[in-house]
C-alpha cells in the first residue's frame, strides 16, 4: 500500500477534481439553468462543451503521457484545470461559463490515462485493474463530494464559491503530484525518440487492431452512460421524473455517488481475480453492460415511486456503468505498456464524442415537449432519451459479438 500511496494516490487526487466537477453540475444544473435562463439543449450544450474539450485533448495528451510521463503532464493540467475553474467563479454570462467548463476539460483530461499508464507501468498485468479501481474509488469521492456537500455548502458560499474551492484543490494536487510521483517505472528507459509523425501514427495502428475494433465501442458507451447522467442528467431526472426537490435530488445523487465508488473498486478487484483464475478480462465488464441495460429498461417502463427504490435503482445504475475502467484494462492489455496512454485515449476519445452527443441528444428530445410550470421537462421525454441510449447498447453489443478477425 506504501507503494499506492506514493504513485497511484496522487494521480487519483486529480482524478477527484475531475469526477468533483463532472458531477456538481448534476447538483447545481437546475441553479444555473434558473440563473442564465437556459433551455433543456442550452443546458446540455454547456455541460457537452466541457465534454467537448475534454475529448479533443485525448490524443495529444495520450502522447504527452507516453513521451513525458504523468508527473509532467499532470502537474501542468491541474494547473490549467485551476484556471478553468477560476474563470467559471467570475463568469458573468453563459458564455465565460461554457468558456471556463472548455479550460477545465482540457486540465482534468488526463485523470483516468494517467493512472492507468503509471499502474501498467508499476504492477502486474493481472493487478492492474484492481489498482486502477481502488484510484478510482479515491477519486469518486469526489462525486460524492460534489452532491450533498455542494447542496449545503452552496447557500454559505454560492455557486462562485464552489467553483473557486475546486480551483484551489487542484493547485494543491498538481502540486502533490510533483513531489510524489516518479518521473517513469522502474527499470524503464526514457521511451525512444523516433520522431512526432513516427509516434502519432502508432495511434492508426490502435484504431485498426482488431480488440479495438470488437470491444471499444461498447467500453466507451459504458463509461459514457456514467458521464452522461452523472455528469447533468441524473439531477434534472430525479426532479422531474421522481418528483424529488433540491434536498432530495442531493441525497439520491449521494446514492448514485456511493454506486461509482464501490462498483469502481469492486468492478476492478474482481476483474483482477477472475483474470488470475484464467476467466476472460471483459467478463466483468460484459455483465455490467447487460446490468446497466436491465436497469434503464426498469426505468422506462416502471419508475420506482418511493425514495428508498429510487435510492437502489439508480445505486445500480452508477455500479454498473464504473466497470468501464475494467475494460480499458482489459483492451489495454493488447498493446505494450508504451502505448497504454494513447490506447486508453483512443477509447476515451470515443466515449467523450458519446457523450457530446448523448448529452445533447437528450436535451433536444427533452425539448420536443412543452416546458412544465416549475422549469422541468416533461417526463416523456426521459423515456424516449432511456430508449435511444439502449437501442445504442444493444448496437455496440452486436459488434462485440462478432468474431474476432485476425490482421
Amino acid at each position: 500500500m506504501r507503494q499506492f500511496a506514493r504513485i497511484t494516490l496522487p494521480l487519483a487526487g486529480l482524478n477527484f477534481v475531475n469526477q468533483a466537477s463532472r458531477t456538481m453540475i448534476a447538483t447545481l444544473g437546475p441553479l444555473l439553468a434558473l440563473e442564465f435562463a437556459l433551455s433543456a439543449s442550452e443546458l446540455g450544450l454547456l455541460a457537452a462543451m466541457f465534454f467537448a474539450a475534454y475529448a479533443a485533448a485525448q490524443l495529444p495528451v495520450g502522447l504527452a503521457i507516453d513521451l513525458w510521463g504523468s508527473r509532467r503532464v499532470q502537474t501542468v493540467l491541474g494547473l490549467v484545470a485551476a484556471l478553468g475553474f477560476v474563470m467559471c467563479a467570475l463568469a458573468v454570462g453563459p458564455f465565460w461559463l461554457a468558456l471556463g467548463r472548455v479550460v477545465t476539460g482540457v486540465g482534468i483530461s488526463a485523470g483516468l490515462i494517467a493512472m492507468l499508464k503509471v499502474n501498467t507501468q508499476w504492477y502486474p498485468r493481472d493487478r492492474v485493474a484492481g489498482m486502477t479501481g481502488l484510484g478510482i474509488l479515491f477519486g469518486s469521492l469526489g462525486s460524492l463530494a460534489a452532491t450533498l456537500p455542494v447542496a449545503l455548502l452552496e447557500p454559505l458560499i454560492g455557486w462562485r464559491g464552489v467553483f473557486a474551492l475546486l480551483a484551489l484543490m487542484s493547485v494543491g494536487v498538481s502540486l502533490w503530484i510533483w513531489i510524489s510521483v516518479p518521473e517513469r517505472g522502474p527499470g524503464a528507459a526514457a521511451p525512444p525518440r523516433r520522431g512526432l509523425t513516427a509516434e502519432v501514427a502508432e495511434f492508426g495502428r490502435i484504431f485498426r487492431h482488431p480488440t479495438f475494433l470488437r470491444f471499444a465501442p461498447s467500453v466507451a458507451l459504458l463509461s459514457a452512460m456514467n458521464f452522461t447522467y452523472q455528469g447533468l442528467w441524473a439531477g434534472p431526472w430525479l426532479r422531474d421524473v421522481g418528483g424529488q426537490g433540491d434536498a432530495g435530488r442531493a441525497l439520491l445523487l449521494l446514492c448514485y455517488a456511493a454506486g461509482l465508488m464501490l462498483g469502481s473498486v469492486g468492478t476492478g478487484q474482481a476483474a483482477s481475480l477472475l483474470q488470475r483464475r484464467g476467466l476472460h478480462p471483459m467478463l466483468v465488464p460484459w455483465l455490467s453492460m447487460a446490468g446497466i441495460v436491465l436497469v434503464q429498461v426498469l426505468l422506462i417502463a416502471h419508475p420506482p415511486g418511493n425514495q428508498a427504490a429510487l435510492g437502489a435503482i439508480w445505486f445500480l445504475f452508477a455500479l454498473f456503468s464504473s466497470a468501464g475502467p475494467a475494460g480499458y484494462a482489459a483492451i489495454g492489455q493488447r498493446f505494450g505498456a508504451e502505448l497504454a496512454g494513447r490506447v486508453a485515449t483512443a477509447i476515451n476519445v470515443a466515449m467523450l464524442g458519446i457523450v457530446f452527443l448523448l448529452q445533447n441528444a437528450i436535451g433536444w428530445i427533452l425539448d420536443l415537449w412543452p416546458r412544465m410550470a416549475d422549469g422541468g421537462w416533461a417526463s416523456a421525454g426521459y423515456g424516449w432519451a432511456m430508449a435511444m441510449t439502449v437501442a445504442f447498447q444493444l448496437a455496440a453489443g452486436l459488434v462485440m459479438l462478432r468474431p474476432e478477425r485476425r490482421g
